[in-house]
């Protein structure tokens, strides 16, 4: 029996979520939710998605010529899941809605851990979401995170993490953001992310700072590990190679602009890069200490961890390996 998922909000993070858990042979989207009759609602309405919206804005989208299948609270009623996405400060106060409906809910990682209880990345943490009835799917920065400090963990133990964020300034399709021309240091010491970081693995002593800057493309995490066990920077590049979430790169790849090239080149829905890009070169292990540069894809490295939270929340699959397993064939990682 499939998974019926409906997504309340469908923007950047949304509709690819919509998308993948449409190419899960265990899942069918039955809904998704837009407030206002724009080219992403037109566009879920071609791709076949029932489009549910906000009580009252029925004749919005009726004078755009879009068929609307119900509100929300409809759409609630015939879903087994929601997965949120919607803007913050909309989102958290959704949980009540989804309380009246009896739905199982998931948030994404711009909301507070206690919203839900549960933090969720697949690699790390997958258990503690089994038949919860909540959960969050962290944040990009924290998910890249946390996919390689928990696969260096479990191969050689890590005694600390320093990182240092340099996160892209907005989306390619915000407009509304910036900067265009600085570098915005975040002023509180450490960052946020460390303690994010800490909700899925809470025995990492981890630091981050974190600064922004102009590009729309990816972040780049500076990453430095305090290893527990004797190892050489070959070890570290095989045990990253064994995760299917992390790719290493290298072969011409200087920058963000160039990873982004070789999604292009790899036909990936939207240029979407969903695994951790490290470069191999930068890979360097001395007296235990490991230095490393990974690029994250802040639109899609958090698509495949939906898409496993939902496996677990409905207890569909109850290994990680086998969910991440099925998630990555659909996808076709």
């Amino acid at each position: 029996m499939s998974v019926k998922v409906v997504v309340n909000g469908y923007g950047t993070i949304g509709k690819r979520v919509a998308d993948a858990a449409a190419l899960q042979l265990d899942m069918e989207v039955v809904g998704v939710a837009k407030t206002r009759p724009n080219f992403e609602a037109r566009m879920a309405l071609e791709k076949g998605y029932p489009l549910y919206v906000l009580a009252g804005r029925e004749p919005d989208f009726e004078a755009a010529g879009m068929e609307v299948s119900g509100t929300v609270e409809d759409m609630l009623e015939i879903g087994d899941v929601v997965v949120d996405c919607t803007p913050n400060k909309i989102a958290a106060p959704n949980k009540a809605l989804y309380d009246a409906a009896g739905i199982k809910a998931m948030w994404q990682g711009g909301e507070d851990h206690e919203l839900a209880g549960i933090s969720f990345n697949a690699h790390s943490n997958y258990d503690d979401a089994l038949g919860c009835d909540y959960a969050r799917v962290v944040s990009c920065n924290t998910t890249g995170l946390s996919r390689v400090i928990s696969t260096l963990d479990k191969a050689f133990g890590v005694r600390k993490v320093r990182a240092t964020l340099c996160r892209r300034s907005a989306d390619p399709p915000d407009v509304k953001k910036g900067p265009i021309n600085a570098i915005v240091p975040e002023l509180k010491m450490p960052s946020h992310h460390g303690p994010d970081v800490k909700t899925v693995l809470p025995e990492i002593d981890i630091d981050t700072v974190a600064i922004k800057v102009p590009t729309t493309l990816m972040h780049l995490h500076i990453v430095n590990m305090d290893l527990k066990d004797a190892c050489t920077s070959e070890d570290v590049l095989e045990a990253l190679d064994e995760n299917s979430r992390i790719r290493l790169i290298g072969e011409g790849m200087a920058s963000t602009a160039e990873v982004m090239e070789l999604a292009r080149d790899m036909d990936r829905p939207r240029s979407d890069m969903w695994e951790n890009c490290i470069w191999e070169e930068s890979v360097n292990v001395s007296d235990c200490e490991l230095y490393l540069f990974q690029a994250i894809h802040q639109e899609s490295d958090v698509i495949l961890e939906n898409i496993d939270c939902i496996r677990a929340m409905t207890e569909t699959e109850s290994d990680a390996m086998r969910s991440i397993t099925k998630t990555n064939d659909a996808m076709e990682l």
